[in-house]
């Protein structure tokens, strides 16, 4: 039997969580340092998260807020590259499904073919590429179903009801929704008009939906799901977390726990 593609590893990976969401933290790849990232990494996968989000660093970062832009400068000026994180991704994959959110720039300078076979050289499931024009999706999602890798594309409050509806269409995996106009970043609170948008974006789109962008406590992972998330991706607080403690991995273990279980996951092993 041939192994499952990334489109399917990340299917069952929403199906069989044990929660009412699935849990998908963001890890900046070589960020505080190359080595930590990939215990971060493991962290996540023990703490109770299903997916990870691993981020190539770049740039020119468009869609993130300073916490998260400011972990991908320290990961450049650390001499982190595109294929260490390839490899960082294959050495996390084995624990959970693997999402690259790569900027257009990373994948067009290697050409779309030669990057998807990369990506599934190193078992990565799917791919988010946040600057990518809908115009342009199709050819990129042709290239990922070739190597059975998901494209997932996001949509935003503001995103009008037909073009939701083509995004809707593309997405293979899930559907990124974010969760307020702007970019990454730690909030006060969640949108109040998140539960109507998570309606529409559910009704454009055969796969599930997680949200993203704002998220930072359990309790607003929770909301989120309350609201009909299925999918719940958190980012600042966790690179935060990450950049601020003494033992990282340890520090963001416990807060993805505590997310897990906000999210109605079984209870995980104690924190060591």
């Amino acid at each position: 039997m041939s192994a499952p593609t990334g489109i399917h590893r990340i299917a069952d990976a929403f199906a069989a969580s044990g929660k009412r969401a699935a849990l998908m933290p963001y890890l900046m790849g070589g960020f505080p340092d190359m080595a930590t990232s990939l215990a971060i990494g493991e962290a996540y996968a023990d703490g109770g998260a299903d997916l990870v989000e691993l981020g190539v660093p770049f740039s020119d970062p468009l869609a993130d807020g300073p916490v998260i832009h400011a972990a991908g400068v320290q990961a450049l000026r650390n001499g982190a590259t595109v294929g260490q994180i390839l490899e960082l991704g294959a050495a996390l994959a084995p624990r959970m499904p693997v999402v690259l959110m790569a900027y257009a720039n990373i994948v067009y300078a290697r050409g779309l073919e030669p990057f998807c076979a990369a990506l599934r050289e190193h078992d990565i499931s799917g791919l988010i590429v946040p600057d990518l024009p809908l115009e342009e999706a199709p050819d990129v999602r042709a290239a990922c179903e070739a190597e059975g890798i998901a494209l997932v594309p996001l949509a935003a409050p503001t995103t009008p009801p037909e073009r939701l509806l083509r995004i809707g269409e593309l997405a293979r995996g899930f559907l990124y929704a974010v969760s307020l106009v702007g970019t990454t970043g730690e909030r006060g609170a969640l949108d109040a008009g998140l539960a109507d948008f998570l309606e529409r974006a559910a009704a454009a789109s055969n796969v599930p939906v997680a949200v993203g962008f704002g998220i930072g406590t359990p309790a607003q992972a929770a909301a989120a799901v309350d609201a009909g998330a299925a999918g719940v991706i958190v980012g600042s607080r966790l690179v935060r977390a990450a950049g601020e403690a003494d033992d990282p991995a340890a520090e963001v273990r416990e807060l993805v726990a505590a997310m897990a279980e906000a999210l109605g996951a079984p209870s995980a092993d104690p924190v060591r």
